[in-house]
């Protein structure tokens, strides 16, 4: 089994990021909710109970107990439930692992990096500023870009739209990979799963 219900502390803490509510499903920039969902599909078990201002569940995976949340902030504030749920378990930022979309990369192309700048990501942005470091690993899925010139309200209207049928089957495809991706950073490092997926 990949995830594996379970209760008590967490060593590792994985982080979801999207916007709540109907009116973002299958959007853009929900990509990370989409990883979520897979693993909730795949496991049978559900990523439900609010804590820290976020959906959450403890699982088992590798031998690990990580805690997976969906921070319920909104994608600006997703800092505040991620540094919450680190301080209280004591988990370091090198054993957070966060899985969003990311507008540099070609629709469905899958990148892991252990750590780098938020690249104007306002989820990563909001983490970082609220746990002191960009030393953490994520898992990034190309979601494409407006035009080369877009302005802000371009870029808002890109993030918050949703996939053309093409794009969702690719992007469904690569939050797959996101999922075999946390599981291989947990088990094996960062770096093997950097050199099986990127």
């Amino acid at each position: 089994m990949f995830f594996k219900a379970k209760s008590g502390g967490v060593s590792w803490l994985i982080v979801f990021l999207g916007n709540p509510g109907p009116k973002y499903e299958n959007t853009r920039h929900n990509a990370g909710f989409m990883t979520a969902d897979i693993i909730e599909k795949r496991e049978g078990f559900k990523i439900n109970r609010l804590r820290f201002s976020s959906l959450s569940a403890i699982c088992s995976l590798g031998g690990e107990k990580a805690l997976l949340i969906k921070p319920q902030t909104y994608m600006n504030l997703s800092g505040n439930s991620v540094s919450s749920a680190a301080s209280f378990y004591k988990i370091p930022p090198e054993r957070i692992i966060v899985i969003c979309d990311d507008m540099a990369l070609p629709v469905g192309k899958l990148r892991i990096r252990a750590k780098g700048s938020s690249g104007g990501h306002n989820g990563l942005k909001s983490i970082i500023a609220c746990l002191g470091t960009e030393s953490f690993p994520r898992v990034k899925i190309g979601i494409g870009s407006p035009e080369t010139n877009a302005g802000e309200e371009e870029v808002i209207n890109w993030v918050i739209g949703r996939f053309s049928r093409d794009e969702l089957r690719l992007v469904s495809a690569a939050c797959e990979a996101a999922a075999d991706a946390v599981a291989l950073i947990i088990e094996s490092g960062i770096e093997k799963a950097m050199n099986s997926f990127n």
